[in-house]
C-alpha cells in the first residue's frame, strides 16, 4: 500500500505538458501527472489511502540528500504543536507564500512507527506555504524555518489527520512527528515582474535558437539538479502566448535530467545560472512533434518559444 500524491496546487497547462515525462510517474492517484517528487507523504490535506497499490520504485539517491535522520519520540502525550529546531539554518526564515523544499521522515510519535520519508526517494518535497496543500502541522510549523536547518515538528492528531486512518500505519487519534530538513526556501515572485517579451510569428526551424535576456550571476544549473523556474511559452507560427507560469506567482520545479523532459528544453538551459532569463526557440521535433498539444493549443509541427526565468537550484 502506498499513500496518495499531496494535493498539490491546480497545475498550469504548461507545467502538465513541459514535466510529464521529467516526473516518470503514471500513478498518481488523483490523475496529475505533473506532480515533480514521487512523494508518498502523509502530508496531504485530504488523502484517502489506496488499497491493493504497488509500492511505488525508489529513485536512486542522489549525492546532495542529507543522511536519513533518527527520530526521536517525544515524551508523553503530543497536544500541541512543538517545534524544534534541531540544527539552525541561515538566512530569511520562511513566511506565508514561500516555498519551502524538504527532505523529511515521518513517525506516529506515540511508538516511533515510520509511514513515510523521501530521503529513501532520494527527492525533496516542496511546499508552498499558505496554500493549504499540506497538512495543518506542516502549514504552521515550516513557517519560521531558515535553509540549512533541521527541525523536529511534533503535531497533535488535530493539527494532522484527526480521527481519519491513512494507510497501514496512521490510526484515528495519532500524533505525528516529522524531522525535516530545509533544503531550500524559494520566495514567491510578483506576477507583475514577469518579462515583457513580445514574439513575432515565423517559419518553423531547424535548429535550437538561443537569446539570453538576463544572464544570470548565481549558481549554475547542473545535471540531475531541480530548477525552479517561470516559463511563458509562444506559438512559434503566430508567437500567441499560450500559457505563463507567472501568474500564480509560484515557481516550476522541473528536474534537470537527460532525457527527463522535452528535449529543447534541457538543450535550451545548460550553462544558465540562477537569477538568469533566457529566450528560446525550439523546433517542434524537439517539442511536441508530429502530436501537438491540444491542451496548450499547439498544433502538430508547430515550433515553441519559451522564456525561461531560473529562480532557484535545489
Amino acid at each position: 500500500m502506498r499513500f496518495p500524491r499531496p494535493a498539490r496546487l491546480a497545475p498550469l497547462a504548461l507545467a502538465a505538458a513541459l514535466l510529464v515525462t521529467a516526473c516518470g510517474d503514471s500513478n498518481v492517484e488523483d490523475g496529475s501527472s505533473t506532480a515533480t517528487t514521487t512523494a508518498t507523504d502523509a502530508t496531504a490535506t485530504d488523502a484517502t489511502a489506496a488499497d491493493g497499490a504497488d509500492e511505488a520504485p525508489a529513485t536512486t539517491v542522489d549525492a546532495n540528500v542529507p543522511p536519513k535522520p533518527t527520530v526521536a519520540i517525544p515524551t508523553g502525550e503530543v497536544t500541541e504543536l512543538v517545534v524544534t529546531a534541531l540544527v539552525e539554518g541561515e538566512g530569511e526564515a520562511t513566511k506565508e507564500g514561500d516555498t519551502v523544499v524538504v527532505h523529511y521522515v515521518g513517525v506516529r510519535s506515540e511508538d516511533g512507527a515510520e509511514f513515510d520519508n523521501s530521503y529513501d526517494r532520494g527527492e525533496p518535497f516542496p511546499v508552498a506555504l499558505g496554500a493549504q496543500t499540506v497538512i495543518p502541522g506542516w502549514e504552521q510549523g515550516l513557517l519560521g524555518v531558515k535553509a540549512g536547518g533541521q527541525y523536529q515538528l511534533d503535531i497533535p492528531a488535530e493539527l494532522a489527520y484527526g480521527d481519519n486512518p491513512q494507510g497501514d500505519v496512521i490510526q484515528a487519534g495519532d500524533a505525528l512527528t516529522f524531522v525535516v530538513d530545509v533544503m531550500a526556501i524559494i520566495p514567491a515572485t510578483d506576477p507583475a515582474d514577469a518579462p515583457d517579451v513580445t514574439v513575432e510569428g515565423a517559419p518553423n526551424r531547424d535548429e535550437l535558437l538561443i537569446e539570453d535576456l538576463v544572464v544570470g550571476d548565481g549558481t549554475e544549473l547542473q545535471l540531475g539538479q531541480t530548477a525552479y523556474l517561470h516559463l511563458i511559452a509562444f506559438r512559434g507560427d503566430t508567437g500567441e502566448q499560450v500559457a505563463s507560469s507567472w501568474e500564480t506567482g509560484q515557481p516550476q520545479p522541473i528536474q534537470f535530467v537527460e532525457q527527463g523532459s522535452l528535449p529543447g528544453i534541457i538543450e535550451g538551459m545548460a550553462g544558465m545560472k540562477v537569477g538568469g532569463s533566457r529566450k528560446m526557440i525550439i523546433p517542434f521535433v524537439d517539442a511536441f512533434g508530429s502530436t501537438g498539444n491540444t491542451e496548450l493549443g499547439v498544433p502538430a509541427d508547430t515550433d515553441l518559444v519559451l522564456v525561461i526565468d531560473l529562480i532557484a537550484i535545489v
